[in-house]
């Protein structure tokens, strides 16, 4: 995903752009860094680096975390959080991430009480600041977290519920399945298979140009001491003026399952995302796909999130869903997108059709395939050029 976001960032007035490994690194004016945190559709986290130093043991990280000026960041009553990452071979000193954390912690309270005789407080849940150690190679990055918790953490989902994707992830696999473009009045969508219905309302925010960071109450930035108010609250006013909200002006949405539970969270979620008078949720099996075309629109996108599979039984019962999903889009819907997103290779090949793109995507560890298609309205005539 790092190309997509890279791109998106560039959209969003972010320069100096390096693509990483799961990451870009880029420049920002502060106003632009708060409107990535609520317009990013893919970012998982924004951090704001405030130091770099040497750590290869526990003294220097203790020392060069004691040299930040924390005072320009938190008040000395109030509440921090510290996650550690790491990535190469850590010291053995450091290897335990939880000691890192501590040991950072106990350096910046000691500042606090030696300079002020107060200390601040640890809170896990939503704190003030929001603290962001990465090790690597003997060195220590040291960044404030703005986004505070993960971005795809959007705010529409039920409490507790679960879900196969995570918001940005079904954002990166409507972008790369070419929704975007589209997505227009008249067009359609449809998911055979939506369970808790993240892929049709993550499709309905998009052509709604709802910021994905809309619904969110908290960000890391909104106790820090750097944070610029004015700045955030002409953001959200702007966010909330350029959603869209006739339906006529917008795509029709439709999404099926065959389980009333899964269903029923899905509804609520895209209560929650404003969206629920936008996309029709309906109980249909697979084999009952009515004709999608012209029936939802003359073109649009249709697609699938199948399980993948766990245990070869599982498999061999999932292929009659796949070949079904391959001849839906084959018979029912001509003039259309389509794309299947699997965390299985072998189930991949059932579908029976040859995708027009095939990219390759990280469930959690689990490494998919997105399939997309072109479904060709009568027969595909090449055009000899005059």
């Amino acid at each position: 995903m790092e190309q997509l976001l890279e791109q998106e960032l560039a959209g969003l007035g972010a320069t100096s752009l390096k693509r990483e490994r799961a990451g870009v690194r880029f420049e920002a004016e502060l106003a632009t860094a708060y409107r990535i945190c609520l317009w990013s559709r893919l970012a998982s986290r924004i951090l704001l680096p405030i130091s770099h130093f040497a750590a290869p043991d526990a003294r220097k990280l203790y020392a060069g975390v004691k040299a930040i000026r924390w005072r320009d960041h938190l008040k000395p009553e109030g509440t921090l959080a510290i996650d550690v990452t790491q990535s190469g071979q850590p010291s053995p000193e450091l290897r335990n991430t939880h000691f890192v954390a501590l040991k950072s912690k106990d350096a910046i309270c000691d500042q606090f009480m030696s300079t002020v005789g107060v200390r601040p407080s640890v809170e896990l849940a939503q704190p003030d600041l929001q603290i962001r150690i990465h090790l690597e190679k003997g060195e220590a990055t040291v960044s404030i977290d703005l986004s505070g918790d993960s971005l795809h953490r959007r705010g529409y989902r039920a409490a507790g519920a679960q879900a196969p994707l995570k918001e940005n992830l079904a954002s990166a696999i409507l972008i790369l399945a070419g929704w975007p473009a589209l997505s227009k009045p008249g067009a359609g969508f449809v998911d055979l298979m939506c369970g808790s219905g993240t892929l049709p309302i993550e499709a309905a925010l998009m052509s709604s140009n709802t910021a994905p960071g809309y619904f969110r109450e908290y960000y890391g930035f909104l106790g820090w001491l750097g944070h610029d108010a004015a700045a955030w609250k002409l953001l959200k006013k702007q966010a909330i003026e350029a959603r869209i909200t006739d339906p006529k002006k917008l795509p029709r949405f439709f999404a099926f399952d065959r389980d009333n539970r899964t269903l029923s969270v899905a509804r609520e979620n895209a209560a929650e995302a404003m969206v629920s008078e936008l996309i029709h949720f309906e109980r249909r099996e697979l084999k009952d796909a009515s004709q999608i075309a012209p029936n939802y629109g003359s073109t649009g996108l249709v697609g699938a999130n199948p399980p993948y599979g766990e245990r070869l039984s599982e498999v061999e019962e999932l292929k009659t869903d796949y070949k079904l999903i391959g001849d839906t889009f084959k018979q029912k819907a001509p003039g259309w997108n389509g794309f299947v997103f699997t965390g299985s290779a072998e189930l991949s090949k059932v579908v029976g059709l040859k995708p027009s793109a095939r990219h390759l995507l990280y469930n959690g560890s689990i490494e998919c395939r997105l399939l997309t298609y072109e479904m060709y309205s009568g027969s595909r005539t090449p055009v000899t050029p005059s």
